[in-house]
This record gives C-alpha cells, structure tokens and sequence, in this order.
C-alpha cells in the first residue's frame, strides 16, 4: 500500500512509478491519510552536484530526477547560488 511505502521511506517519486501516478497525486492521497510529509530539499554538497551537472549540460529536469528533487526545486537552489539558467532550448537567459 502507497502509504505502507512513505512509512517505510520510499519518496513520492519512488511511489509514483511504482503506482504509476503522479507524484502530486501520491501527496493528495497522503494528505488525506493525514501522514505527515517529509521535506527533503538538497543539501550543499548536493546544491554542488546539481550545479556541475546543470553546467555539463543536463537538464533541470534531469539534475531533479538523479538527486529525487523537482526541477523547480533544482532551478530555484541554482539561482540562489547566482548560476545563470538556460531556457528550454539551451540559450543562455537574459
């Protein structure tokens, strides 16, 4: 069961392609289960690891999935260490 699996330390994202639901829709089902979420954030070293791969060339979208963040998550520790962003088509943002 989804929430056997949160317990037990599975992410929403893990959960979700177990499931094969969206990780918004793991979190709504365990918001109505009243289970309390955990919020993981990066750490520094891995704000650091998100940095060089971003630079190499991923994608946020990518850096997000190898380090079990949302992109967003990704794109919003990236500009608070100054790191210029690319738009969706790899251009530099002005």
């Amino acid at each position: 069961m989804l929430v056997h699996g949160y317990a037990a330390g599975a992410t929403t994202y893990e959960l979700g392609t177990r499931f094969g639901i969206e990780r918004r829709t793991v979190s709504n089902i365990l918001n109505r289960h009243d289970v309390p979420m955990r919020r993981r954030g990066l750490s520094p070293d891995q704000v650091d690891t998100a940095i060089h791969l971003y630079n190499i060339g991923w994608s946020l979208v990518r850096v997000g999935a190898r380090l079990g963040v949302d992109h967003a998550t990704v794109l919003t520790k990236l500009r608070e260490r100054g790191v210029p962003t690319r738009d969706a088509h790899g251009r530099p943002r002005s």
